[in-house]
């Protein structure tokens, strides 16, 4: 890493204030360099993508792939914080649009937004109790009330529910309003789930048993309830479904639970499927466990865990997978390095470094030791371009199904080129049949437990 060295003559404040003759000379400075001008005249009238954009990049785009598996349109999770759960249903579509001989089809995404955040909601007051004899101040507390209510989530929570609740046709239960534009609900819930938990907190305070906190508890779960059926409907508990399929001919499989859909149409085994991260800080030792603590959304469902490998053995997997025709849920820090409008990322993709004459030198371990990269969003490889090197299979770039709809990229899907893959990819859920033996074991070992503010539990938040 490069540090930043001071030359004798260059004045610097002793006492750490920044002196008009300090600002000056930074303005002095900045107006002998010509090329300052002209960067400032191109910036201030223009985006600063735009300037940086690397042409030869954008110019060397190829849409085309040695193994793509997508034949269907992109989904819309809209002005809401779903896309771990988009990603997961995208995945799950895929069998059932085969099973039902479909072109077309989607699970409800609304239906399992709202278990989410009742579940999400009872899993934050009980975290409120069990930290009832800590301060509001207190750090932990703290975390939990900043974010007790996001609309993100992690692969483990995504299963939590499918399990608990199963799944529903969009048509059982479609898209409302606050479905597609989360932030007032959420808004409105956070303020009584709040309340909730100052009302928890003093009444533990007080002495109060573990019956009367419950009730408590029981009593602003009703009124969540309420607010998100108010919101987003209420949940089917049975429906009909029939449909006629991409032969024109008709099925009707007559009434249906949830879980009962979900056992018939979801095609592949939720228990084979495993978390695996990269995380290259030096705290976090490779083929280990991990969770973090305060992370998840059904209180006595699967803790959200991972498994930390190396990002060369991810790539192997998640190009295994996508030959074997299996899409991929995955997770990444998704605004680095990419153009929207062209659906593109690439790792050089902006030189920002000449734009502002200043190098940009940390590496992934360190950015996400200081706060500058984490996982953002969670969408679907549904491809990938895989070249002959060594006589071995090397990918060298990836075909992406997003769920911002299909203005972007081509028609919603994403190119992703492999260099990004190495710096912004961050975790993916694959069969566990992928590891190697030792790292399978590995699986079983105990996991550590990081604290419910560390950068690998953003995707939740």
């Amino acid at each position: 890493m490069t540090t930043i060295a001071v030359e004798p003559e260059e004045k610097v404040a002793v006492n750490g204030v920044l002196e008009s003759d300090r600002i000056s000379e930074m303005r002095a400075g900045f107006e002998a360099e010509s090329v300052n001008r002209i960067v400032q005249n191109a910036v201030c009238k223009n985006q600063v993508d735009t300037i940086a954009l690397n042409r030869g990049i954008v110019t060397s785009v190829d849409h085309s792939f040695s193994h793509i598996l997508d034949d269907w349109k992109v989904t819309n999770q809209k002005s809401s914080g779903r896309c771990w759960m988009f990603a997961g249903l995208n995945l799950l579509r895929v069998g059932a649009m085969k099973k039902m001989n479909l072109k077309a089809f989607e699970f409800s995404q609304n239906y399992t937004f709202f278990w989410d955040k009742l579940e999400r909601a009872n899993y934050f007051l009980e975290r409120i109790l069990d930290t009832s004899d800590r301060d509001v101040d207190d750090r932990h507390v703290a975390q939990l009330l900043s974010r007790p209510l996001d609309d993100g989530g992690q692969w483990n929570m995504f299963v939590n529910l499918i399990k608990k609740h199963g799944l529903v046709p969009q048509s059982a239960m479609p898209e409302t309003d606050s479905s597609s534009n989360s932030g007032r609900m959420n808004t409105n819930l956070l303020h009584k789930l709040r309340e909730g938990a100052k009302d928890l907190h003093n009444l533990a305070a007080s002495g109060s048993g573990p019956d009367e906190l419950q009730a408590v508890k029981q009593h602003i779960l009703d009124a969540i309830y309420r607010m998100l059926a108010i919101h987003l409907g209420t949940p089917p508990d049975k429906f009909d479904w029939q449909w006629q399929d991409s032969d024109k001919e008709f099925h009707r499989d007559g009434e249906m639970t949830p879980q009962e859909f979900a056992q018939k149409y979801i095609t592949v085994d939720l228990d084979d499927y495993v978390c695996l991260v990269h995380d290259p800080r030096p705290t976090s030792p490779l083929d280990r466990t991990f969770t973090v603590e305060f992370l998840g959304n059904v209180e006595g469902g699967e803790i959200v865990k991972y498994l930390n490998i190396d990002i060369d053995l991810m790539k192997q997997i998640t190009m295994h997978t996508l030959q074997n025709g299996e899409p991929v849920w995955m997770g990444c820090d998704v605004g680095k390095m990419m153009q929207r409008d062209l659906g593109l990322w690439d790792a050089h993709l902006f030189d920002f470094e000449g734009v502002y004459s200043t190098g940009f030198e940390l590496d992934k371990s360190e950015r996400l030791q200081y706060h500058q990269t984490q996982m953002t969003h969670a969408m679907l490889f549904t491809g990938v371009d895989v070249v002959q090197e060594h006589d071995e299979d090397t990918p060298r770039r990836w075909r992406v199904e997003n769920s911002w709809g299909d203005a972007n990229g081509k028609k919603g899907y994403y190119l992703m080129n492999d260099n990004w893959f190495d710096q912004y990819m961050f975790e993916i859920a694959a069969k566990k049949e992928y590891l190697p033996t030792e790292l399978q074991e590995a699986l079983d070992l105990e996991p550590i437990v990081l604290p419910p503010w560390d950068p690998m539990g953003a995707l939740a938040r």
